[in-house]
Parts: structure tokens; C-alpha cells; sequence
């Protein structure tokens, strides 16, 4: 601190106070910067702790706050009451061992030694296109079949199918697909994925109409069924359907004909769901909900074909991962493939 000079005074000061004086100057110039320094540090240790303090009470706020409502991410799952699962379907058997979670969005069913499960669709169908993201049971899941299909009933029913063969850990899945039609099937073809199926979720879809039925994996169409009524073959299109699934244990024939069984040791075995869309006819008391001209003219599904850019694809998963076709085993039909066989 400095003191205010006196003016007026005029005597001089004794040599001693002088050199006393003259020497003090340097060290209080030294005082003087130590505390400002100590000053600024004082301020700079403040900020930080004020800085680390908002740090620490933002990550609080972002671990415990509630999260946004529609999470963007892969999963897609949108926290909504009586989601779509619940809406569209019931769980028909397993004790538990199937559920619906996420709020509706996420569908999973479970396989152990004593009961696998499944599920049905609340709905009847007489045509759709219909879309479901599934992810296979993972690791050894030899002996297990995962079925996704739609069917009506009795004996002489229509059916069609998409079930996933297990297979030993590091052999890829059997896609096996087939057609009945007033109760008759044996209309076989498989495939090897050229993805792992359990390592994600992949849309599997079906387009149902009066001409064709058309299977596809992530949009790339896998198989084609023709109406081949003018040949004489039952075509599903009387009868509504609804959509199944379940998850259940085959291994007395699903893998490699029934030599490689199923390990419990892995169980519980679990396949997922999620992302069902359908764009359907509904039938609800006898008659279709596409049955006026207002519903029927909107849905172009209904008179769909496959464009030449989806023929190359098909045929080039035909010729790339198709590993059974019924209309070339000569050896199960001596008497020659359906006449369908002849529209492929």
C-alpha cells in the first residue's frame, strides 16, 4: 500500500534512512507481485471449481434425466403405450416364456428343454404385404426351428411359410420356405443367407396377392409363387390367414436330417422381433376390408408383380444361395414337379 507524499516537507533524510529505503524498494515490489500473483491463482482455482462443478451436475442431469421419447438409434423402438405387439398380437402358448417388451415394440420368444413358445396375430388376413424384423437364436441353435408363417385352418388349409433352420455354431442357417394351398404343400425351396441372421435384426417379408406370392429378406426377393390356377393348382386365396410365430425344438429333422440334436447346455434359446408393418385386407365377419372400390384402388400392393430390376435379384439369389429346390428332385417326384414348376 502507498502513503500520500507530504509536500511541504523539506528536510532531507539521514543517509542510514536512505539506503534503508532504497533497499526495501526492490522487496516490496517482490510483495507486491507475490500477492497479485496469489490473486490471480486464488481466482483461476475458483473458475475451475466452478467449471468442474457444472461438468459434474450436466453428466448428473444426462444420466438421470428421463430419456427423449423417440430414441433415434438402430433398434427404432419408440416408447409409446400399447405398442404395436400389443395391438397386433397374443402370445398363444410357452408359460411365460414368450414376451413383449419396450413398451410393445420388441417381441421375444424362448426355448428350453421343457417347452418352447409362440405367438398369433389378433387378425385374419385375405391378402398383405407384411414386413417383421427378426433376429435368430444365436450361437449352437442345432435342433431349433424358428417359424414365421401365415395359415388359416382345418385339413385343408392355406399356408405360407418361412422357417429358420438351427444349425452347430459357425454352420450357416437353413432358410426353408413353402406354399400350401387347400391343404397340399411340399412346395420346398431353401437358401443360405449371405448374412449371419443372429448377428442383427433383418426384415423378412411376404407379399400376398391375387397373382403371386413373393418372399423377400431385406427387400431382395427370394422366391416367387405364381397363381397357377389355369394349370390346375389351388392358389391361397379363399381362405384368411392369420400370422404365427414360434420358436420350438425339431431336432429330430431340422438340422442335417435330424444326425446333429440340440444342446440344452445352451438354453434358454431366444429369437426377437421388432418393426412388424402390414398393409393388409382385413377379414373380420365374412367379408374383406379391401371389398370396396375406395380400399382396393389404394392399395397397389394387390396387383404388385416383380419389377426386372427385382427378377435379377431373384434369380441371382436362385443361382447364388439356393441350396433345395422341390421342382428339380427328381428322385422325391419320379412322376415330375408340379405343374407350378413350369411359371418359375
Amino acid at each position: 500500500m502507498a502513503f500520500p507524499r507530504n509536500n511541504n516537507t523539506t528536510h532531507h533524510q539521514p543517509a542510514r534512512s536512505r539506503f534503508i529505503s532504497s533497499n526495501c524498494v526492490p522487496l516490496l515490489a517482490l510483495l507486491c507481485l507475490t500477492i497479485l500473483l496469489l490473486f490471480k491463482v486464488d481466482i483461476f482455482i475458483a473458475q475451475s471449481r466452478t467449471v468442474a462443478r457444472t461438468n459434474v451436475e450436466i453428466k448428473s442431469a444426462d444420466l438421470f434425466s428421463p430419456p427423449n421419447p423417440i430414441i433415434k438409434n438402430e433398434t427404432r423402438v419408440l416408447a409409446i403405450p400399447n405398442g404395436t405387439f400389443h395391438q397386433h398380437f397374443e402370445i398363444t402358448w410357452g408359460d411365460g416364456r414368450a414376451q413383449i417388451l419396450n413398451d410393445g415394440e420388441l417381441l421375444t420368444l424362448s426355448l428350453d428343454k421343457s417347452s418352447g413358445s409362440g405367438f398369433q396375430s389378433k387378425s385374419e388376413y385375405l391378402f398383405g404385404k407384411i414386413d417383421m424384423d427378426l433376429k435368430l437364436v444365436p450361437g449352437n441353435s442345432a435342433g431349433t426351428v424358428t417359424a414365421y408363417y401365415l395359415s388359416s385352418e382345418g385339413s385343408n388349409h392355406d399356408e405360407i411359410d418361412f422357417e429358420f433352420l438351427g444349425n452347430s455354431s459357425g454352420e450357416p442357417y437353413t432358410l426353408h420356405t413353402n406354399v400350401f394351398s387347400e391343404g397340399k404343400g411340399m412346395r420346398e425351396q431353401q437358401f443360405f443367407l449371405w448374412f449371419d441372421p443372429t448377428e442383427d435384426f433383418h426384415t423378412y417379408s411376404i407379399l400376398w396377392n391375387p397373382q403371386r406370392i413373393v418372399f423377400s429378406v431385406d427387400g431382395t426377393p427370394i422366391r416367387e409363387f405364381k397363381n397357377a390356377e389355369s394349370l390346375g393348382v389351388p392358389f391361397p386365396k379363399k381362405q384368411p390367414m392369420r400370422i404365427y410365430s414360434s420358436l420350438w425344438n425339431a431336432d429330430d429333422w431340422a438340422t442335417q436330417g435330424g444326425r446333429v440334436k440340440t444342446d440344452w447346455n445352451g438354453a434358454p434359446f431366444i429369437a426377437s422381433y421388432r418393426n412388424f408393418s402390414a398393409d393388409t385386407c382385413i377379414w373380420s365377419h365374412g367379408s374383406s376390408s379391401c371389398n370396396s372400390t375406395a380400399n382396393s384402388t389404394t392399395k397397389d400392393w394387390l396387383r404388385q408383380g416383380l419389377s426386372p430390376t427385382e427378377l435379377r435379384k431373384l434369380r441371382r439369389v436362385r443361382k447364388n444361395h439356393m441350396i433345395y429346390n422341390y421342382c428339380k428332385d427328381t428322385q422325391r417326384f419320379p412322376q415330375g414337379p408340379g405343374p407350378e414348376c413350369k411359371l418359375l
